[in-house]
C-alpha cells in the first residue's frame, strides 16, 4: 500500500525540479523518515497517522484521476491483463552512507487562497474516449484512460522493485482545510515505485491540461495523495462492485464512438453515490450526455473493478522533515 514515504518522495521531485536541483531517491527518503520517526525513541515520538497529515478529501481528487486525450494521443498506454499483482521482491536497502542533495531555504510568496467551492463530478474534465480492454482479455489491450507521465529521471535501479499502477494526486488546501483538486494522473499500467511516483508526480504537477502547472509560492498550501491498485476485475454488469472497496474503469459505445472513464475506490462513499448513481455520474464523466434513467441503454458497456490504497501528506509535513535532515546533517559535520 501507499506509504508517507512515498508522498515524502513525491513533494521531494516536485520542490527539487522547481528549485532545479536533485532530488532524493525513494530508497533514501524511506530511510530518512523511519529514522525521522524514531528519533525521540524511548520518549515516544508520537507517529503521525494518516488522517493527521492529509485528512483528504479523496472525491475531490479520485474523480478526476485521468487526464483528457484525444483519440489521437500517440501517449497512450497499453493495460496488460494481470497487471496490479505487485512481485514479492521490495525496493533495494538504502546505502549505508546517504549522499542528501542540498535544499535551498525556501522563501515562497504566500499562496493564492484555495477555491472555496469543489470540484463536482458531474463537471469534471472529460475522460479520454477511448476503449476500454476487453475484459475477456489477459493479455494485452490497445486502449488506456490515463496519458503517459513524464520521462523519470531516476536510475535504473540495481534490484527489482516494487510495481503498481498508481495514482498521484495534488490539492491545494485553503486556510480553513477545503481541499481543491490542482492535479491528477496515474496509470494502469504496472511502475516501478521510483520511476513512478517521480514520474507521476511532475506530470500531475505540470501536465494536467485542466489546470495551469503548480508554481513554487503554491507550495504551502499544497497536499499530495498517492494511490497504488491492484486486484483488477472484469465485472458480469456494471453493478458488479462494491462501494468502499473498488474502483471501477468503465467504457461504452456512444454516437458511434468509444467512450471510458475512471473512478477510485473512495470517490462513491464520499460523495454519498449510490452504486448506479456512480455509474450515472461516471459516464457523463467519459462525455455521455443521455437522460440518467437511460443509461442501461447504451451499447457495449464493459467495466474492471479494481482495489487501491491510498495515503497522503500534506507539505507541512514534507518541510519538517526536510528541516531535520537539514539539520542533522549541520551536525555531524
Amino acid at each position: 500500500m501507499a506509504t508517507i514515504a512515498h508522498c515524502l518522495f513525491c513533494f521531494d521531485v516536485l520542490v527539487a525540479s522547481l528549485e532545479k536541483r536533485e532530488h532524493l531517491t525513494l530508497p533514501q527518503v524511506e530511510h530518512l523518515w523511519a529514522r525521522y520517526q524514531s528519533k525521540d525513541e524511548p520518549g515516544g515520538r508520537t507517529t503521525l497517522q494518516p488522517d493527521h497529515l492529509d485528512n483528504s478529501d479523496h472525491a475531490a481528487s479520485q474523480e478526476d484521476g485521468d487526464d483528457a486525450l484525444s483519440d489521437s494521443d500517440p501517449g497512450l498506454e497499453e493495460l496488460s491483463g494481470d497487471e496490479g499483482e505487485p512481485p514479492a521482491e521490495g525496493p533495494a536497502d538504502p546505502p549505508s552512507t546517504l549522499q542528501i542533495p542540498s535544499i535551498s531555504r525556501l522563501q515562497a510568496a504566500s499562496p493564492s487562497s484555495a477555491s472555496t467551492s469543489s470540484i463536482p463530478s458531474s463537471i469534471s474534465a472529460s475522460s479520454s474516449r477511448q476503449a476500454l480492454d476487453d475484459p475477456s482479455s489477459k493479455t494485452s489491450s490497445n486502449t488506456s484512460v490515463f496519458s503517459f507521465g513524464r520521462s523519470s529521471q531516476q536510475p535504473s535501479p540495481t534490484l527489482k522493485e516494487e510495481q503498481y499502477p498508481l495514482f498521484v494526486t495534488w490539492n491545494t488546501v485553503s486556510g480553513r482545510g477545503h481541499k481543491s483538486l490542482r492535479g491528477c494522473i496515474g496509470t494502469f499500467e504496472s511502475q516501478e515505485l521510483s520511476a513512478g511516483l517521480s514520474s507521476y508526480a511532475l506530470t500531475a504537477a505540470f501536465d494536467d491540461t485542466r489546470f495551469a502547472p503548480i508554481e513554487l509560492g503554491e507550495l504551502p498550501s499544497l497536499a499530495v495523495h498517492i494511490t497504488l491498485l491492484h486486484t483488477f476485475t472484469p465485472c458480469a454488469h456494471p453493478l458488479d462492485w462494491s462501494l468502499g472497496t473498488h474502483g471501477l474503469r468503465i467504457s461504452f459505445t456512444y454516437h458511434g464512438r468509444r467512450m471510458g472513464a475512471t473512478y477510485l475506490p473512495d470517490v462513491a462513499v464520499e460523495q454519498g453515490w449510490t452504486k448506479e448513481e456512480t455509474v450515472v455520474s461516471l459516464m457523463r464523466k467519459a462525455g455521455w450526455s443521455g437522460r440518467s434513467r437511460d443509461w442501461r441503454n447504451v451499447a457495449d458497456m464493459r467495466a474492471i473493478r479494481y482495489e487501491g490504497k491510498g495515503e497522503g501528506c500534506g507539505w507541512s509535513i514534507w518541510r519538517e522533515w526536510r528541516a531535520w535532515i537539514d539539520q542533522d546533517s549541520e551536525n555531524k559535520k
